[in-house]
């Protein structure tokens, strides 16, 4: 085996990890949530839970899926083609992973500490 199929059997199984991620994570979200949406105490929750832990899984995997995608720059020629397609798998997918959290937390990132109730800082008198 040389160092270019070595790479290429290692993206493979990078790839792989990313999809098994989605899929195991999705399936696992769906699990939990189905005793939650049958208990009428937590029946409300549910749905809000069921998108957290699936957007979690999703962007989890997406990242993954990023890893593979540079370490198979490794593995290619670097031409101009090459690299502008590789900037925009992982602009593409860069944006999907933003929009899917911007979507789990519903607010934009640099707002969140808005959106964090924090309790609040009483200042205290300068030492004297």
């Amino acid at each position: 085996m040389d160092f270019e199929q070595v790479i290429s059997a290692g993206v493979q199984v990078v790839e792989a990890a990313g999809a098994i991620i989605m899929v195991l994570g999705g399936a696992l979200a769906f699990a939990v949530a189905l005793p939650r949406v049958l208990r009428s105490s937590t029946r409300a929750q549910a749905y809000v839970g069921l998108r957290r832990d699936l957007g979690r899984a999703i962007l989890l995997g997406l990242e993954v899926l990023i890893v593979a995608d540079i370490i198979r720059t490794i593995l290619v020629e670097p031409t101009v083609q090459s690299v502008v397609v590789l900037a925009v798998i992982v602009v593409i997918r860069v944006v999907l992973s933003f929009s899917l959290e911007v979507e789990m937390d519903g607010v934009w990132p640099w707002s969140r500490w808005r959106a964090d109730p924090v309790s609040p800082v009483t200042p205290q008198p300068p030492a004297q």
